[in-house]
């Protein structure tokens, strides 16, 4: 199998957006958190250091949250595909895949299967337009090839 053969797609802009907005909610839960100094208000209770460093643990939490959004991929060889979207994961032989589809106005890619079933496909997102489209075209020459296979050896008559 050479490089050719093998397809990996990952988002380009939702990954950017959201490694920007994961900095952002870590500086600005920081900075909350060194700002918990003194009384609490008009009660008996002051902030401590633990206050601070819980206001810090809830921002890397948040954080991690929004890094969940760049785990989608798809990786495609001569054998099958492998999804991972944000939850869950897919192991596919081409075998169950009927196409790839990318219809005009949704928001990412999906695999169509033979028993009537979608897969969405998180990694390949409209909003990275040429490098989706590419990415589904090279899905689709995959497809297309492990079809071309079996039917040159298949029975002439189907």
């Amino acid at each position: 199998m050479s490089d050719d053969d093998r397809v990996s797609l990952r988002p380009r802009r939702i990954r950017m957006v959201c490694w920007t907005g994961a900095i952002a909610l870590l500086v600005v839960f920081s900075l909350v958190a060194t700002s918990l100094t003194g009384p609490t208000g008009s009660g008996f209770g002051t902030f401590q250091r633990g206050d601070q460093f819980a206001m810090i643990g809830l921002g890397v939490l948040g954080a991690l949250g929004i890094l969940l959004f760049t785990r989608p991929r798809v990786v495609a060889d001569a054998r099958g595909v492998r999804v991972r979207n944000i939850i869950g994961s897919y192991e596919l032989p081409w075998e169950v895949v009927r196409g790839v589809r990318f219809d005009r106005g949704a928001p990412w890619a999906s695999l169509e299967l033979h028993d009537d079933d979608l897969l969405p496909m998180v990694a390949l997102q409209a909003a990275d337009k040429d490098l989706a489209v590419e990415g589904v075209r090279a899905l689709r020459r995959l497809h297309q090839a492990h079809l071309g296979a079996p039917a040159e050896t298949a029975d002439p008559g189907r």
